[in-house]
């Protein structure tokens, strides 16, 4: 441990570690510092300033003097001023509010602390029952000498001159030279026995005290409270029912912690300070990226300014010249009309032509002058302004190009958007949702990015990432997926001309055949009275109504309350195919399967065969025989799933092996795949696309999703992605 100790000194010298020195209140060095029992520490004075609240205390002893602090020795030995105090309280001669029996703190005692703003409840006892910090006082007294370098500590016994002190003796609380700590502690004398340092002007008691119990040492160390105990804390005082070990316990410990912690701290230098160096680095370029940007932002607004200035320009110009133009046809028509005005002699003048009797003479002067008299008519008949007054042509709708000016966003880069496990699906198509982050805009564009993964060796050898369409919005759908393949989907937000980083890969898997769309039928084994379809036919549920509290009376006199079944309207006589329903939680039991149609007429036309849904084939007996027997006879290829669980049939080989392996958890999505051409039908989780279960199947007809229902339940079909999508945008619109 010293070596530690001594490198630590070494690698990080006293006069580096100034801060940790400082009493957050008063800005300076610690001046006898008390612990807080949150464990930060503040001079003594300034957690008086703070209880006293400008109160002036004149009956209190010096704070300086070690008589006066908490947790010395002598600080429990009552001055005459504080006994006459304590008198006069118990006497009813004083009364003052501020003032507790037998202590000198004020009744505020609860304070925030400066480190960490918890509150700090000090008790009826105030400072008195915190301790001092003798430790972080050696160590201020240290960097004092250390920043004090040539100053020396001089004896405090010697004559003037005084010599320069080599030793400090902690009992007389005193530094000495040689001469005089020979003189003042002669061999064979009790002062000789004295417990002496190198100088300093730290005086520490030789035992911590125990503030609570005045007499007693501390020699435990609480580990509810993390602070020094005595025996009689322990026994009967506040720390009765706490976990406390010994002092020399939780020395051992605390100490040995420290150490790993400062060797740690030490052996992780080089990697300390290559951070600090990378992060100096990114300080450098985020100061230079941040006037690059300011500079670029400023060359945008200027341009976008001086586009905005010439055409400003070019508007006023067109308007001048409009208004020029317009104001000299209307002043050309007012100095027309105002000579017809002015011209009225032309009026009286044709008057006296009409007095001419002579034929060839009024025809040869009237000619011109009807002219000129028909102009004036039609002009004050016609009237209309030479100019429009109105500039409705040079109104700007700038609308537009506000609303673009108001999305211009200047926030830097946007936050990554998160992909919606829970929104999104593979079906026939992908729907990919993600959550838009809060700082989203309405102008963003997002870009999904997907890919199709390889597998087993050829994971390394992934296909490259396809980018979608800009989207705008939360969801997108991606198209021509091949089948039975895993892909990956990643989206990212660009604003602009920044982009925000990826979001976390998801994964999905493709069905495993092409998607395969039908609608419930009615007309095979449905039970109106005891099923509910929904008008689109995609859901049914079974409705324990009447009819089903008949059928039970059937148990007393040995007969059985049946299953209602339903099957797809659209069979299968080729290929593969894939399709997936999902399951309410709360059905208590359901079906689901193929069925064949070669049987189907023949089972529903005997309701009373063993085989036929109208006669329950279960017993109540588990036997294996029963169930082989009951699959054989049926033309249809079940799996149960109820109560949350999904049961594989037993018997097959799939399914061998104790009752834990045939009980699985209900998948939230149920897929069935069937592969007409090799004769077997696939269960899967349909989200995973994990296979659950898959056997063997006859083939020999047209084949179709299989139904069947017993108490409440309901199967609802999965609705293809494009449709979903198409309604969601009818809704939006």
């Amino acid at each position: 441990m010293s070596g530690i100790s001594r490198r630590s000194s070494i690698l990080v010298p006293i006069k580096n570690i100034e801060r940790e020195l400082i009493c957050p209140i008063c800005k300076e060095l610690f001046t006898h510092p008390l612990i807080l029992p949150c464990q930060h520490s503040v001079c003594h004075k300034c957690v008086k300033e703070l209880l006293l609240l400008n109160h002036e205390d004149s009956l209190s002893t010096d704070a300086g003097s070690e008589s006066s602090l908490p947790g010395s020795p002598r600080s429990r030995v009552p001055s005459p001023s504080m006994e006459r105090l304590d008198r006069l309280v118990r006497s009813g001669s004083i009364s003052s509010p501020g003032w507790r029996r037998a202590s000198i703190t004020p009744r505020i005692t609860t304070f925030p602390c400066p480190g960490c703003q918890h509150d700090i409840d000090l008790g009826e006892r105030g400072i008195s029952m915190l301790f001092r910090n003798f430790t972080l006082e050696s160590i201020v007294e240290r960097y004092r000498q250390a920043a004090r370098a040539a100053v020396a500590i001089m004896c405090n016994m010697c004559k003037p001159p005084p010599q320069e002190a080599t030793k400090s003796c902690m009992d007389c609380k005193a530094s000495y030279c040689n001469e005089c700590f020979k003189l003042y502690h002669p061999w064979g004398t009790p002062k000789a026995q004295h417990e002496y340092v190198g100088p300093t002007t730290n005086f520490r008691p030789k035992v911590l005290m125990c503030p609570e119990h005045e007499m007693e040492k501390v020699n435990m160390y609480c580990e509810v409270c993390r602070r020094p105990v005595c025996h009689l804390c322990k026994l009967g005082g506040s720390h009765a029912n706490h976990k406390v070990t010994s002092m020399t316990s939780a020395y051992k410990i605390l100490k040995e912690k420290l150490s790993k912690s400062i060797h740690y701290l030490i052996s992780k230098e080089d990697k300390v300070r290559t951070q600090i160096s990378e992060l100096q680095v990114l300080i450098n370029q985020t100061e230079e990226n941040g006037e690059t940007a300011e500079r670029e932002a400023n060359e945008h607004f200027d341009r976008l300014f001086r586009i905005l200035q010439g055409k400003k320009e070019d508007m006023l110009r067109s308007i001048e010249e409009s208004k020029t133009r317009r104001l000299g046809s209307l002043r050309g028509q007012v100095d027309e009309y105002q000579g017809m005005l002015e011209n009225s002699g032309l009026v009286g003048y044709a008057q006296e032509v009409l007095k001419e009797t002579d034929q060839s003479c009024f025809v040869q002067t009237a000619k011109q002058l009807h002219i000129r008299i028909q102009r004036a008519t039609e002009s004050l008949k016609t009237f209309h302004p030479a100019a429009d007054p109105t500039f409705e042509d040079f109104v700007l709708d700038v609308s537009k190009e506000e609303a673009l000016l108001k999305e211009l966003s200047f926030g830097g880069v946007p936050d990554p958007p998160v992909i919606d496990r829970i929104r999104s699906r593979v079906y026939n198509e992908g729907l990919i949702c993600w959550e838009i982050p809060e700082d989203g805009l309405p102008t963003d564009q997002h870009l999904l990015e997907f890919r199709k993964r390889g597998g087993g060796e050829e994971e390394e050898e992934e296909g490259a990432w396809r980018v979608r369409e800009k989207v705008y919005g939360s969801s997108s759908v991606v198209c021509d997926l091949d089948g039975d393949s895993v892909y990956s989907f990643r989206v990212r937000t660009r604003r602009d001309e920044a982009f925000s980083s990826y979001s976390p890969e998801v994964s999905f898997h493709t069905p495993p055949a092409p998607v395969f769309s039908f609608l419930f039928n009615d007309k095979c084994g449905f039970s109106p009275e005891r099923l509910a379809l929904s008008k689109p036919r995609d859901s049914v549920e079974s409705v324990a109504g009447l009819p089903f509290l008949l059928a039970a009376e059937r148990v007393q006199t040995g007969g059985y309350v049946c299953l209602d079944y339903i099957i797809g309207d659209t069979g299968i006589s080729q290929g593969r195919h894939f399709w997936a329903f999902h399951v309410l939680p709360h059905s208590y039991m359901v079906k689901v399967g193929v069925a064949s149609d070669s049987k189907l007429q023949e089972w529903f036309h005997n309701p009373r065969d063993t085989s036929s849904p109208r006669y329950d084939h279960d017993s109540g007996h588990d036997s294996g025989s029963e169930d082989t027997c009951y699959e054989l006879s049926q033309p249809f290829t079940l799996v149960t799933v109820g109560m949350g669980k999904l049961f594989i049939p037993k018997g097959s080989a799939a399914a061998a092996g104790d009752h834990g392996n045939r009980v699985l958890p209900m998948p939230q999505r149920i897929g069935v795949c069937l592969d007409y051409e090799e004769g077997r039908v696939f269960f899967y989780d349909a989200d995973t696309m994990r296979c659950l279960y898959e056997r063997q199947v006859d083939c020999s007809g047209t084949m179709y999703p299989a139904f069947a229902l017993m108490g409440s339940g309901g199967v609802h079909l999965e609705q293809s992605i494009t449709a979903r999508r198409l309604a969601y945008g009818a809704a939006g619109h």
